[in-house]
């Protein structure tokens, strides 16, 4: 099976839509150049931020293959392929497999919650981590699972061959430590929270795939290369930065507010897809008052 070692910051791409709730490709391809041009290590596509719980089949192909057009081989894409059911996770890992995806972002399957018992977790991602002709990244994101993923759980799927990494969402830097002590050669620690990139970096994950680098690329990538460059001083202003934006924005309005702060800084934001709602007045004030003056 294929190796790969994740790091560097990645960016967790919104899925831009028309009046009238179709892909808008064009705008989708011009986001991630733009992206890509503040020198992040790759893309996510169909992941939380991308609204994946409401594409289809045939969109969540459209848009892996755009993405892969745009995406250089030297950069990461990832595409999130996360099912309810396990077979229908792995349709969705060989797909992305064949449409270009160098990775797959999985997220534990979670309507039935009582019934994900770590033996169940354990037999739906060592059968993914099979059947999947691309390298499995575990993806814990506790507020949409409802569970979150054990730190024993993850040190015994850290072994499978085909699983690679893992993004923790919770933003629980405790939580995290215990992922971290399943960090090797062959399995990468990721930050979800851009709020705590610089924490999380100073406690050994190997980067992030964090939302606010949408609208603030080149702050995420002043903690990430003064952090590695041992400029902690640029690191912490960055950071400080970054972390309201991250906390107000992405983690208190979602993806409505992504995409108004992608809208401010002259990217393709738009509109939400129902029934997710656009924000409000107030909330459009709040994204307004943060990101200004326009983030470097």
């Amino acid at each position: 099976m294929p190796s790969l070692t994740i790091t560097g910051v990645l960016a967790p791409v919104t899925t831009p839509f028309t009046a009238g709730e179709t892909l808008d490709l064009a705008a989708f391809a011009s986001n991630l150049r733009s992206h890509l041009a503040h020198g992040l290590h790759g893309i996510v596509v169909c992941g939380s931020t991308g609204e994946a719980a409401l594409l289809d089949e045939s969109e969540r192909a459209a848009l892996v293959e755009a993405a892969r057009v745009v995406v250089p081989s030297e950069r990461l894409l990832l595409m999130g392929t996360g099912a309810e059911s396990t077979r229908q996770c792995v349709a969705r890992c060989r797909d992305a497999g064949a449409r270009g995806a160098d990775a797959v972002l999985v997220v534990a399957p979670h309507y039935y919650g009582a019934q994900m018992t770590a033996d169940a977790q354990r037999a739906h991602y060592e059968r993914v981590a099979d059947e999947s002709p691309v390298p499995v990244v575990l993806y814990n994101i506790p507020k949409y699972m409802h569970f979150r993923l054990e730190p024993d759980l993850v040190a015994n799927l850290s072994m499978h061959e085909n699983i690679v990494g893992i993004k923790d969402s919770s933003g629980d830097l405790a939580l995290l430590e215990g992922y971290l002590q399943a960090q090797g050669s062959a399995f990468s620690v990721l930050t979800g929270s851009g709020g705590q990139l610089l924490p999380a970096l100073q406690l050994g994950v190997r980067g992030g795939i964090v939302a606010v680098s949408l609208f603030a690329g080149g702050l995420c990538m002043n903690v990430y290369d003064g952090f590695k460059s041992g400029d902690l001083a640029r690191a912490g202003v960055a950071q400080d930065r970054l972390k309201p934006m991250a906390t107000d924005i992405v983690a208190g309005m979602g993806v409505p507010g992504v995409k108004a702060a992608l809208d401010a800084v002259g990217l393709s934001g738009g509109a939400v897809r129902a029934p997710l709602l656009p924000l409000g007045v107030s909330q459009l004030r709040v994204v307004a008052g943060l990101m200004a003056p326009m983030p470097t």
